[in-house]
């Protein structure tokens, strides 16, 4: 009697499993050879070795070190996101100046958990080619700032919900990444509360 074989999705799990556990491993193996070598030393051979297989089965994964350059940024971005919003959501039903302290602080300790990766990302990746990969995050955290300003709309001089989203993220998301990275003489508390009243000045009706 013939063994029944199992349905066609139950095949595929373990393989698309295993599939998605090579594509980390190699994105992390990408991420490793990115800190230690730098974009300028950046292979495909490099990652291949890192990540303990051989070229051949890097291509079968990734078409070039574009591809996994690009998916080390999105991982990156993803992992900022993920934690933002996090902070974001939590605070959501907090006082404006509860609010943006607690984000800023959120954004702090997420900019702060790899200096020299971030470091890497903004000094040495080229931003015409990968500049946009954190485009996902920057919308993600501006619609939620949006939201947040629109259902706060009469309690705030905000007149244009996502146009007021879209510059203080950006404002403070450049502000926040050079403080990081030039690690100025002033302290962070001192820091996040300067970017603090300068984001409540902007949102807060005058006194």
């Amino acid at each position: 009697m013939p063994r029944s074989r199992p349905p066609a999705d139950l095949r595929r799990a373990p393989q698309q499993e295993r599939s998605q556990a090579m594509v980390e491993r190699i994105v992390t193996a990408g991420q490793a050879v990115l800190e230690r070598e730098g974009y300028s030393r950046f292979t495909t051979n490099r990652v291949a070795v890192e990540a303990g297989i051989s070229p051949g089965s890097f291509y079968q994964y990734f078409a070039d070190k574009h591809a996994v350059l690009a998916a080390v940024v999105d991982r990156h971005s993803a992992q900022l996101s993920t934690q933002l919003t996090g902070v974001l959501t939590a605070h959501l039903d907090r006082p404006g100046p509860e609010l943006v302290r607690a984000t800023l602080d959120g954004l702090m300790d997420a900019l702060e958990h790899n200096v020299e990766f971030l470091r890497l990302i903004v000094e040495q990746l080229p931003r015409a080619q990968y500049g946009d990969r954190t485009a996902a995050l920057e919308q993600r955290i501006g619609d939620l700032v949006s939201a947040y300003l629109q259902i706060n709309r009469p309690r705030s001089r905000v007149h244009e919900p996502a146009t007021s989203a879209w510059m203080l993220v950006r404002t403070v998301e450049h502000l926040a990444v050079q403080y990081v990275l030039e690690d100025p003489d002033i302290t962070r508390e001192r820091f996040v509360e300067e970017l603090a009243a300068m984001v409540l000045a902007y949102v807060e009706p005058h006194r």
